[in-house]
């Protein structure tokens, strides 16, 4: 047994131990909420390798311009703020209107357009408006719209078109260093870690274009909001051609309502062809994707995003949480490039259930109701199961009906009626009513918080499910075309 003074001695050592480990947690700790803080501004952020924000391979050589107007931008600015750009070495925002939003100077890009097209062309009330009277002159119609589909004549939308030739050759004269530049629009969610793999695959020198493909009036272009990407060289060639053809494109812009298909065009009439590069950017959002989809020849599931569209702030935070768990499992280095199919198993996976109520799960395959059944002829009918003649009596006999087909993954019930699908979309709750959307905000705006009766007639609340046996099934055979597939992450 210890005597009296080794006691003491003991207990002074612990003491000490005590102490110590007391100021080194507290350095740690404040050190730690020192990072976090930094990494909450909206300014220029990381400065070496950190769990947040890791210094990765050539981040200082992109820039990523970021398009936005005054009638969205403080609905969806801060979002990106507060995620995706707190790691972004260098980004600018290009508007309609100068203004600071949470500490981010927005830029007006569209100061320097001709003032006869100003006066002439009819999206430019908007901004005559804006610049005479300020934010506080914006109607609130032109802020939110008026309903599901929003305003019918959203002038924010409209004058969005005169932006994008105008924002390439700004964003040069911006950003003489940078080798790429990444444009993004207000709801387009970016994995900062996959662009700058993706782009490491390619030459800046030469002249890129990265695009998801769209074609208006057989004019190929890469889709605005799902992202696209210039290199250095393909900007130069754009910007010196649309500068020696300024009235034909003036004229173009128009008459056409696309911004992005007419720098589509003028990218082609300056020799630079577009690179199909779906599927890493996205048109989709975590909420609609078709997470089986396969188009060009490729699926998603193989292969690792880099942009997602028409993300609502939720599914910013959702999706920013999970690169953050995914940097913190790899370490300071990033790790692999997380794929379509990491993410449905981090994120949507979790969620499936077999019922969940007042959710609406996007099932737009064959429709089961009294009205639709009307319509079927009698040898229609019989060739139906029992359980799909049966499918809009209640939620569990529309899940038979889908269990019935083989191929049916999931399903939604509401009042009578009954819809399967073969395939598996996430989707969205529906427990309150909205009243007003916005198509600038990419929400509702004004909404009834209360549940929907699911007792009360013509009142019942949308359920879905998913054929959870099938789904799992589902993930093994995706898995398993990837391995069939040597493995390969990027198109290029």
């Amino acid at each position: 047994m210890l005597g009296q003074k080794g006691m003491r001695r003991r207990g002074f050592r612990l003491m000490i131990v005590s102490f110590i480990l007391t100021i080194s947690f507290m350095l740690y700790l404040n050190k730690f909420q020192y990072s976090i803080a930094s990494f909450s501004s909206s300014s220029i952020i990381a400065h070496g390798p950190s769990p947040i924000c890791p210094k990765l391979f050539m981040s200082d050589n992109v820039a990523v311009v970021l398009r936005t107007g005054a009638t969205e931008s403080q609905e969806k600015l801060p979002v990106h703020f507060d995620t995706v750009m707190s790691c972004v070495s260098d980004f600018i925002v290009y508007s309609d209107y100068n203004e600071t939003i949470q500490g981010c100077q927005t830029h007006d890009v569209l100061s320097d357009v001709d003032d006869t097209i100003k006066d002439t062309a009819t999206e430019f009330a908007l901004y005559k408006h804006l610049h005479t009277h300020g934010r506080e002159g914006l109607s609130y119609k032109t802020m939110y719209g008026s309903g599901p589909s929003g305003a019918e004549e959203n002038a924010g939308w409209k004058l969005d078109k005169w932006k994008f030739l105008p924002m390439v050759d700004r964003a040069l004269q911006d950003r003489p260093n940078a080798t790429w530049f990444v444009f993004i629009e207000g709801d387009t969610y970016m994995l900062w870690q996959n662009m700058l793999a993706y782009l490491a695959k390619f030459d800046a020198a030469e002249p890129h274009y990265l695009g998801k493909h769209m074609y208006i009036n057989n004019i190929l272009f890469g889709h605005g909001g799902s992202g696209f990407v210039l290199s250095r060289r393909a900007a130069e060639k754009v910007s010196h051609h649309w500068r020696q053809h300024l009235n034909e494109y003036n004229q173009l812009t128009q008459k056409e309502w696309a911004g992005d298909a007419i720098l589509g065009k003028a990218l082609k009439d300056a020799g630079v062809d577009m690179f199909w590069a779906f599927p890493h950017l996205q048109g989709d959002s975590l909420t609609t994707i078709d997470w089986n989809v396969t188009k060009l020849e490729r699926e998603p599931w193989c292969y690792a995003p880099t942009t997602f569209h028409h993300m609502n702030e939720a599914e910013f935070r959702q999706l920013w949480h999970f690169e953050r768990q995914w940097l913190a499992k790899w370490g300071p280095g990033g790790g692999p490039a997380p794929r379509f199919r990491d993410i449905f198993k981090g994120l949507v996976l979790p969620k499936l259930r077999p019922e969940i109520k007042d959710w609406d799960n996007l099932s737009s395959g064959r429709e089961y109701s009294d009205a639709v059944l009307a319509n079927w002829s009698d040898e229609q009918k019989t060739s139906l199961h029992q359980s799909e003649r049966e499918a809009h009596f209640s939620f569990q006999h529309c899940r038979s009906a889908c269990e019935s087909k083989p191929t049916c993954l999931q399903f939604s019930f509401n009042n009578g009626v009954c819809f399967t699908s073969d395939e598996l979309k996430l989707g969205h709750a529906v427990d309150s009513s909205c009243l007003e959307y916005s198509n600038a905000a990419g929400k509702c705006t004004k909404s009834s918080k209360a549940k929907v009766d699911a007792t009360a007639p013509g009142k019942a609340g949308i359920a879905s499910g998913w054929i959870m046996s099938r789904v799992a099934k589902y993930v093994s055979d995706l898995d398993q075309s990837c391995q069939n597939k040597g493995e390969k992450d990027w198109v290029i």
